[in-house]
């Protein structure tokens, strides 16, 4: 079983976090193991490669970054867990169809543990209760190896999703996980989440908390 780093990094910013990962993604050989990186972002709008600008209604104060992973536009902010993939696909034996359905399994598998009754959409990337949307999806694929990942909402401010078109859908409702599990946290949902993944993926998990230098460094 290959080892599997996962990095629990807390609070950290956009544009430094999507540069490590790039950075990362570009130096790696055949021989540097996978790695998932779990955090928070301060408030911002990502907008993907096919983003169109006319979903992004009224960004306000929040500011908006172009990015290279797929989608459309979505709100990242604190109480709300992304989890980013490094993932080199050929050695894990998976393409990006089946590590887009990892992801989704993965997040209503944990869904369930918490008594919360989750489903993905064949027409709308993501992960859903009752119709309205609680994880989004964005990845990109260089080399061969994933970056970017899932957005899993758990109790955060949910009005700045009102100021955009969420991945492009007029009126899409939006949920988080305490509308349906009070008291669950960001890191009691990091720890189960990466779990989920790192099995689903057969890596063997080796938890990091060491902070963002470490990026840098390794």
């Amino acid at each position: 079983m290959a080892e599997l780093v996962i990095r629990n990094l807390g609070m950290q910013p956009y544009q430094e976090t999507w540069e490590a990962m790039k950075a990362f993604t570009a130096s790696r050989d055949k021989d540097t193991p996978d790695e998932l990186w779990c955090l928070e972002h301060p408030p911002v709008y990502t907008q993907g490669q096919a983003g169109k600008a006319e979903h992004i209604l009224a960004p306000g104060d929040i500011p908006v970054i172009q990015v290279d992973r797929g989608g459309q536009v979505t709100y990242h902010g604190p109480g709300q867990l992304v989890v980013y993939l490094m993932v080199d696909l050929p050695r894990a034996g998976v393409g990006v169809r089946t590590m887009v359905d990892i992801i989704e399994q993965g997040i209503v598998t944990v869904l369930a543990e918490l008594g919360v009754t989750a489903a993905p959409r064949a027409d709308a990337p993501g992960v859903y209760v009752d119709g309205a949307k609680i994880a989004s999806l964005g990845l990109r694929v260089k080399r061969g190896c994933s970056f970017h990942g899932l957005a899993l909402n758990v109790a955060m401010d949910m009005a700045p999703f009102l100021r955009i078109n969420p991945c492009g859908y007029a009126n899409m409702p939006m949920c988080q996980v305490t509308d349906f599990a009070p008291g669950v946290s960001v890191a009691d949902l990091a720890e189960r989440l990466s779990g989920a993944l790192a099995a689903s993926l057969k890596g063997d998990p080796v938890i990091r908390t060491d902070g963002w230098q470490a990026l840098a460094d390794s």
